[in-house]
């Protein structure tokens, strides 16, 4: 991909080129993809096209990679699931790393591989608008650096992958400005250790929610945990393997809605009857929930023990707040020290990328449903929103660098053909009349 040549082209041939891009105070052109994001997701795109020669610039709103790993989780946080599908394409993990690896390590394992890749990403620039210029035939990506300067980034490619988790969601709750307590986002909590002896509501009851319930029963707190939907809990691990690798591999041989069954069956067996503790399961199955909804499944690594114990109290939606009480819908009222918000993240793609086609403006999701979301018009792509985790994503920086590979050669003889043409129609209209 030669964009100096043809940003080059356009400017000896077209009198708006210079005017239009006057305009920012300082102007970088990038002669590859400029990818939004420097979490997994970014990163395995960047690595991606550096193995197939694409040059690829990376903007980060944070101090490092993989920011919400780094600073935005708890610390007994471990993968959800076995190693073999959280690899980013082209390295695996060490074989000395354990199953589930920590917080720590993929850190670890994150680092290494942007060093291996030589991935510098430009971080502390927040990526303020990026919109496609028709006159010029390139995308504009503004920024606002950590001293409020502004740049503005010329590509022929946009690569969106701030992912599925770029912003907390903090529900509005009646009540919150008088409740005195503290109220913080998961994204805020770090251990139980300063809930030592308190009495703590969690809201949410997801993997993180969950942890978050063990993680303080671990240090001596009294958790409750606010259950306002339907939820499939799963053991970790079936049979002698993990849950999600058996799933896969029964996906091979057998329907959907038999593997649910089958899950449904094994865990009934296994964790007995969640209903009974309040954790009612919805109508649709595990993995036919995840494939139409996105909604995850609860993998239990002890939290359902902490349950059956009461060490774990279950409590209905909250009604409203008042001062360091708490008042159900079923019309309960309970005193609380704290409030965890385990509410999950959400895509912020419509606050920055302005364009109709691609993303949905409801959610920040783009509209084509798995596998075919990766792919818009105009030179751009998404990666990091399949809501199938990393795999996913890794799925789709290897379909963004293997599109850009056959565009490239597509395009890489036509290119010379339409600068000619442009050069012979120019010296023809200068040229007298016969």
């Amino acid at each position: 991909m030669d964009c100096s040549r043809e940003i080059e082209g356009k400017q000896a041939h077209d009198p708006l080129f210079d005017k239009i891009m006057s305009k920012s105070s300082r102007c970088v052109f990038v002669p590859g993809p400029v990818i939004v994001g420097a979490g997994p997701s970014g990163l395995a795109v960047a690595a991606c096209l550096r193995s197939k020669g694409f040059p690829s610039m990376i903007l980060e709103r944070s101090s490092c990679i993989a920011s919400l790993w780094q600073l935005k989780t708890y610390d007994r946080l471990r993968l959800h699931l076995p190693k073999q599908f959280c690899e980013l394409p082209l390295m695996g993990f060490p074989s000395e790393f354990p199953t589930y690896p920590t917080k720590q390590q993929f850190i670890h394992y994150l680092e290494t591989y942007a060093r291996k890749f030589e991935i510098r990403p430009r971080f502390n620039e927040t990526v303020s608008h990026a919109e496609y210029d028709k006159v010029i035939g390139f995308w504009r990506v503004k920024t606002v650096g950590k001293k409020l300067e502004e740049t503005e980034y010329v590509c022929r490619c946009l690569v969106a992958a701030t992912g599925e988790n770029a912003e907390a969601v903090v529900p509005k709750i009646d009540g919150m400005g008088e409740f005195g307590g503290d109220i913080r986002h998961t994204s805020h909590y770090k251990s139980g250790k300063e809930f030592s002896g308190k009495k703590v509501l969690v809201v949410g009851c997801g993997n993180s929610g969950m942890e978050v319930c063990l993680d303080l029963c671990n240090y001596r707190a009294k958790p409750s945990l606010v259950v306002r939907d339907t939820v499939h809990v799963l053991p970790r691990e079936m049979l002698g393997k993990s849950t999600f690798g058996l799933s896969m591999c029964l996906l091979k041989w057998l329907a959907m809605r038999l593997v649910d069954r089958f899950l449904l069956l094994v865990s009934r067996l296994m964790l007995g009857d969640t209903a009974r503790l309040g954790l009612e399961r919805p109508e649709l199955g595990p993995l036919e929930l995840k494939d139409l909804s996105g909604k995850t499944p609860v993998l239990d690594v002890g939290t359902l023990a902490k349950i059956k114990s009461g060490d774990v109290k279950v409590c209905p939606g909250i009604k409203k707040l008042k001062r360091h009480t708490v008042e159900f819908l079923d019309g309960k009222m309970e005193n609380f020290d704290a409030i965890i918000l385990a509410t999950g993240y959400k895509s912020n793609v419509p606050s920055w990328l302005k364009e109709e086609d691609m993303f949905s403006e409801k959610d920040g999701f783009p509209k084509r449903p798995f596998p075919n979301g990766w792919k818009g018009e105009c030179g751009l792509y998404a990666v990091g929103f399949t809501k199938r985790g990393i795999l996913g994503a890794s799925m789709d920086a290897k379909r963004i660098a293997e599109d850009l590979e056959r565009c490239m050669k597509e395009k890489a003889a036509p290119y010379d053909h339409h600068q000619r043409s442009v050069l012979l129609l120019k010296s023809s209209s200068s040229s007298p009349s016969p």
